[in-house]
């Protein structure tokens, strides 16, 4: 039986790594965690000398590494150097400026710090009582975002991991309003979905989780930008309901996945009012630009909303994952999941907010830190300058597809990402974003928008730059002179 520690200071640790002590274990800590700082350092000074894709083949990283773990603990220093030789060239890197595919996903400096110190903390928001900070600090972070967004105050919020899990509590909060005995009895069938043809997928894929079932989602047809049309969307509900099913939730976008789209939320609201459906409105990409004064007009009506998500890991310079969940029924909300044992029975204070009563998740982690340094570091005013400064750089693109007569835009361009094709076959633009991504300076992604293959160019890297949209732009001009 192994000897009893007498002593938290003196204890053996891990003495298979040569850690005999607290002191020692504390000891070889501070002299990686420095290594480690440095090592970040200067990655984040030199991202642009990585190739944004890993080159490695399906496997290669598995076959690479031991089939067993370690039978003795080894040290951190041996540790560190095997990532930087085994994983490091097998990691995509999304927080390169050249990486331009599907959505921005950066991260900065403050973010980072934040969440080394939750990692530290290794703190777990469960109820109030488990860690007040977590469930204070969110509640601050996310009352200056609702702010600067110009949401109402009514509005509660909560931060979930993406924007997937964050919509799936919207369907549910939606069908507690609609039928809360569906709490106990399940979900009966009939319960119907409304949202775009251009709309997230994880919409679908919720209503599926949630037992609604793919049959009962609607996706309503768009106009020639992309946008939901109302009136179909009146005519579904209509039909629906005339057949005896029950309309839950209605999802509209303001900045679609595909094309970046701003459905049409005003007049979706008044008819979701005038029928009494949940509205959720999925803004996890353009949310931040709400924070702008000039881009008030794209989303008229998201006041309006029951529910709304907004992703700050997206856009808004935050390390993933953080997706922010705002309701302004945070009774129905908790109604739907507060499920409350014994042993977690917690301070009645009206003050004190229980996360867990929010959500699936009886776990929370503090990722509201890092929120926290970011908002705190760049300020209102930073993080306007940085949005505006890529819708500006995303105009520019724009313009230089428009004056290049091999190419066209298929979308407008709201936001910050650009829509376009070569005008040729599906497989030469496929041919094209391969062309590119071969050279490891840039990552395009591709869509498909009116039955063609369509290149995506998505701007939301801190360090992205004028200079790298031209360079990226030139090798697009000669892919295309070679095609």
């Amino acid at each position: 039986m192994a000897e009893i520690p007498t002593s938290d200071r003196t204890a053996f640790v891990v003495p298979s790594t040569g850690a005999r002590s607290w002191n020692d274990y504390i000891a070889e800590f501070r002299a990686s965690a420095h290594q480690t700082v440095d090592w970040i350092a200067s990655f984040l000074e030199n991202t642009r000398d990585y190739p944004v894709l890993p080159s490695v083949k399906p496997g290669e990283l598995i076959d690479s590494l031991p089939k067993s773990g370690p039978e003795k603990g080894e040290e951190l220093a041996r540790i560190l150097a095997d990532f930087n030789q085994e994983v490091m060239p097998a990691v995509t890197q999304w927080n390169h400026p050249g990486f331009l595919a599907y959505f921005g996903c950066t991260g900065s400096s403050p973010a980072i710090l934040g969440e080394m110190i939750a990692a530290a903390l290794n703190t777990n928001g469960l109820h109030w009582k488990t860690s007040p900070a977590v469930a204070e600090l969110e509640q601050v972070t996310l009352s200056w975002l609702r702010e600067w967004m110009e949401l109402p105050k009514d509005f509660f919020g909560i931060i979930y991991d993406t924007a997937s899990t964050t919509s799936m509590h919207a369907l549910i909060a939606a069908r507690e309003m609609l039928a809360p005995e569906a709490r106990e009895n399940g979900s009966a069938p009939g319960f119907v979905v409304y949202t775009s043809q251009q709309s997230h997928s994880s919409i679908e894929k919720d209503a599926i989780a949630i037992g609604v079932g793919q049959k009962f989602v609607r996706k309503i047809g768009v106009d020639s930008e992309f946008r939901m049309r109302a009136d179909l969307l009146e005519e579904t509900i209509k039909a629906d309901l005339a057949a005896g099913l029950r309309p839950m939730c209605i999802v509209a976008t303001i900045g679609t996945t595909s094309s970046t789209s701003i459905d049409p939320v005003v007049e979706i609201a008044d008819i979701a009012a005038k029928h009494k459906i949940w509205l959720h409105v999925d803004a996890a990409y353009a949310g931040p630009c709400a924070m702008l004064p000039e881009m008030k007009a794209s989303f008229a009506g998201m006041e309006r909303a029951d529910s709304i998500v907004v992703n700050p890991h997206k856009w808004l310079l935050t390390n993933i994952d953080l997706s922010v969940f705002y309701t302004r029924h945070p009774e129905i909300l908790r109604r739907a999941f507060s499920l409350v044992p014994e042993y977690l029975r917690a301070s009645e204070d009206p003050r004190a907010i229980h996360l867990m009563d929010y959500g699936v998740p009886l776990g929370h982690r503090f990722r509201s830190l890092k929120f926290w340094f970011i908002l705190r570091y760049f300020g209102r005013e930073g993080l306007q300058a940085i949005l505006r400064s890529h819708i500006a750089m995303a105009q520019q693109f724009a313009a230089w597809v428009d004056e290049d007569s091999r190419f066209e835009r298929v979308a407008p361009v709201p936001f910050s990402t650009i829509c376009f094709r070569f005008k040729g076959s599906d497989e030469l633009n496929h041919r094209l974003i391969r062309r590119v991504n071969e050279t490891g300076k840039f990552f395009l992604s591709h869509t498909e928008l009116n039955g063609q293959v369509v290149i995506r160019v998505a701007i939301g890297n801190l360090g992205t730059s004028l200079a790298d949209l031209e360079e990226c732009w030139k090798l697009l001009q000669g892919g295309a002179a070679e095609l």
